[in-house]
């Protein structure tokens, strides 16, 4: 009697499979072979541009609250181009020293940042902030869509509300933030002993201990 072979084709390709693995197993390093690493999602963040004086002020100060991911010292609010340091201590760039602050938002709001902002500096002095006078230092906060802008009136308002004089804050849209020198960035980090630092720098961030409790 003839012995009929089975077919190998598609009806029956459980076969071809169980016949493919019994003369090629699969090896130790093949079943190891590590798998592509799954890319997380990517971080959400969003950004704030304030200024309050000197932009080593407010780069040390909001390095240090939880939720903010870098602080990037600037120039912004006037027209001239490519504006360097000496141009807008000129006062004729029409420049402040901002900051521009990158944080989660989803740890801290566009909301508290404004919040901590009326806090350590003084609102209500007209392009000036202790010793530092000039249009470079006023008080300023560039919006960039409508939700920051009635964010920051509201915020202005409530401050007001707490404040016995007027504040003289600006708020107006961004049109471009200007990144300063090198040198400028992370000053208070790198220079803590330097006189502006420890006079001027230094009761800011003491004050900050307080107040962040409330954040």
């Amino acid at each position: 009697m003839n012995r009929v072979p089975l077919p190998l084709g598609p009806r029956f390709p459980w076969l071809l499979l169980l016949l493919t693995l019994l003369t090629h197993p699969m090896s130790a390093s093949d079943a190891a072979a590590p798998q592509p690493p799954v890319t997380p999602p990517a971080l959400r963040t969003a950004h704030a541009i304030l200024g309050g004086g000197c932009f080593w002020c407010l780069e040390a100060v909001y390095e240090g609250i939880p939720g903010v991911r870098a602080v990037v010292s600037g120039y912004s609010g006037g027209t001239t181009p490519n504006p360097t340091y000496e141009s807008v201590c000129s006062g004729e760039t029409g420049h402040a020293e901002v900051v521009r602050i990158e944080f989660d938002p989803a740890t801290i709001s566009y909301e508290r940042i404004l919040e901590l902002f009326w806090k350590v500096h003084d609102p209500t002095t007209l392009n000036r902030q202790g010793a530092d006078e000039g249009t470079q230092y006023r008080s300023i906060i560039l919006y960039q869509d409508e939700a920051q802008k009635a964010a920051a009136e509201k915020s202005r308002a409530a401050a007001q509300a707490k404040l016995g004089r007027p504040i003289v804050t600006e708020i107006v849209a961004l049109t471009k933030f200007h990144e300063a020198e090198a040198y400028h960035q992370d000053y208070f980090r790198r220079n803590p002993d330097k006189a502006y630092c420890r006079v001027v720098i230094q009761p800011k961030l003491d004050k900050l201990e307080k107040l962040k409790k409330g954040l």
